[in-house]
C-alpha cells in the first residue's frame, strides 16, 4: 500500500464539493484522497494534484478530469495560473510523510531502516539530513532540533553529534540512532528519536516555510466561499494553520481596519479539530497524531 488516506472521507466532505467544480490537492501522494474527490466530480469538473517526489507519478489515475503538477505545493498560485485555474473552489493538503516514503528505507525518513541520512522529498533537492548533520555549526543544530523536533535536551543531542563528527562522518541512519539513543530520556526511544527525524527532515524540505507559503496562496487562489481542508500532524503545523484560520496571520494578534473590525481572511468551519475515529486507528496507527481542520474563504 502506498499510503493509507488519514481521515479519507471527513476531509473530502469538508471540500463541499459540487459537481462541476475545480479542487486541488496540493499533497497528491498515494492519490488516495485524489481518487475520492473525483468519484464526486461531475464531467466538466477539474482536479489538480501537486506533488514533488517524482514516486507519486506512478499513482496517477488515467482520468481526463486530472492534472498531475510535478512541483512543490509552494508553487501552487504560479502552477494554477499557468494553467488558467484561478480561481478554485476548494483545497486540500494531507501534511504527513506518506507511508510509502516511510517505508522505503533508502529514502532516509525512517527509524526503522538503516539507510542514507537523505530525507529529501524531492529527489532533486539539494540539501540532504547527512550534510545538516555534518556542516551545519552547534547553534544552528540547536535551533532545528530545539523548534522543529521540540527535542528537550537538544543540548546533549548537539553535543554527541559534535563529539562524533570530529572523529568521523555521519553518512547513514543507524549512526544517526545510535547517538541520539545515548540521550534518550527514561523509556522514550521511539517518540524521541521520532522528534530528531522530524527536525531533520523539516529543515531538508523547508516545510515550515512552504506551508506559510501555499497556505497564504491558498487564499489568493480560493474564490469567496471556497473551502481550505488541512490535515497536519505535529503541534507547529498545526498552530500556523490554527493562527492563520483565526486571525488571518501566522503570528502575532489578529490585524483591525480603521473601524477595529478584524480583518479576517477565513471563517472556521469546525471549531475543534477533528481527529481519527477509533476505528481508523485501529487500522492505521500513523494517524495518531492527525488533526483535520476546516475553513471557508470570507
Amino acid at each position: 500500500m502506498y499510503h493509507n488516506p488519514v481521515l479519507l472521507h471527513e476531509s473530502v466532505d469538508g471540500l463541499a464539493i459540487k459537481a462541476n467544480e475545480t479542487v486541488v490537492d496540493v499533497t497528491f501522494g498515494g492519490g488516495g484522497h485524489s481518487k475520492e474527490i473525483l468519484n464526486r466530480l461531475g464531467v466538466e469538473g477539474k482536479l489538480f494534484g501537486f506533488d514533488q517526489d517524482e514516486d507519486a507519478v506512478q499513482n496517477s489515475p488515467n482520468d481526463s478530469r486530472f492534472v498531475l503538477v510535478k512541483q512543490n505545493f509552494r508553487y501552487l498560485k504560479n502552477y494554477l495560473k499557468l494553467y488558467k485555474a484561478i480561481p478554485v473552489d476548494a483545497i486540500l493538503a494531507d501534511l504527513g510523510v506518506s507511508s510509502h516514503q516511510f517505508d522505503e528505507g533508502t529514502r532516509g525518513f525512517s527509524i526503522r531502516f538503516d539507510g542514507p541520512l537523505d530525507m529529501r522529498m524531492n529527489k532533486n533537492g539539494k540539501l540532504t539530513a547527512a550534510q545538516i548533520v555534518n556542516e551545519y555549526d552547534e547553534q544552528k543544530l540547536l535551533w532545528i532540533f530545539r523548534n522543529y523536533g521540540e527535542v528537550n535536551n537538544a543540548k546533549r543531542l548537539v553535543e554527541e553529534l559534535m563529539s562524533y563528527r570530529s572523529m568521523s562522518k555521519l553518512t547513514t541512519t543507524q549512526q544517526l540512532i545510535e547517538i541520539a539513543e545515548k540521550c534518550v530520556p527514561g523509556k522514550m526511544r521511539n517518540k524521541y528519536l521520532a522528534q530528531v527525524f522530524q527536525a531533520l527532515r523539516i529543515e531538508v524540505n523547508d516545510e515550515m516555510n512552504a506551508l506559510k507559503e501555499m497556505i497564504g496562496q491558498a487564499y489568493e487562489v480560493l474564490k469567496p466561499g471556497g473551502k481550505l481542508v488541512v490535515i497536519t500532524y505535529h503541534s507547529l503545523e498545526d498552530r500556523l494553520v490554527k493562527n492563520y484560520i483565526k486571525n488571518g496571520k501566522f503570528e502575532g494578534e489578529v490585524e483591525k481596519d480603521f473601524f477595529g473590525n478584524p480583518q479576517l481572511k477565513f471563517k472556521a468551519i469546525n471549531r475543534k479539530p477533528i481527529t481519527p475515529s477509533e476505528q481508523e486507528l485501529k487500522q492505521n496507527n500513523r494517524a495518531r497524531s492527525a488533526k483535520l481542520r476546516i475553513a471557508e474563504k470570507i
